[in-house]
């Protein structure tokens, strides 16, 4: 876990927890997320949103999950490698349309996207898309600024 980084886990603002993802490594073999998503269903935690990178030795699965302290507790608990990090999640109130103008703010203020990927869930039945940008904050306040809704954990959890 990364906890000596500033813009990860449990920074707050005054509307809410920043919504936290969770990285997990697992070996490149047959049913090894399946296994992931079997403990994560037995301690009651949902999975909203992922993303998977696959290599030959490898994978990582990221995740946007109901309750990450959870997930940290029961993967600290079992000896499985992750990592957290602060994301920035963004509701699109005109669906995938406005995706474009969402990351043409960011371009215009300069600002990295280091990768993005949908939400699996549809909070409030409008499309969502996680981000991890270079700073999570400036991110978070342009995007506000510009009328778009930051999403917080608590809009996500249950």
């Amino acid at each position: 876990m990364d906890s000596d980084d500033p813009t990860s886990a449990n920074s707050a603002t005054d509307e809410g927890s920043a919504i936290k993802q969770i990285a997990v490594f697992l070996p490149n073999r047959s049913g090894a997320f399946v296994s992931i998503l079997n403990l994560l269903q037995s301690n009651h935690v949902v999975v909203l949103g992922l993303s998977v990178q696959d290599s030959i030795d490898n994978t990582v699965v990221r995740l946007v999950v109901s309750d990450p302290d959870t997930v940290e507790t029961v993967f600290m608990e079992k000896g499985i490698p992750f990592n957290s990090t602060d994301l920035v999640v963004v509701e699109l109130r005109e669906g995938a349309e406005q995706l474009p103008e969402c990351l043409r703010i960011l371009l215009n203020a300069e600002t990295n996207v280091h990768f993005i990927y949908p939400l699996l869930t549809q909070p409030n039945g409008r499309a969502a898309v996680a981000m991890c940008v270079e700073d999570n904050q400036f991110g978070d306040s342009i995007l506000s600024k510009a009328g778009f809704k930051v999403l917080r954990q608590e809009d996500l959890s249950r």
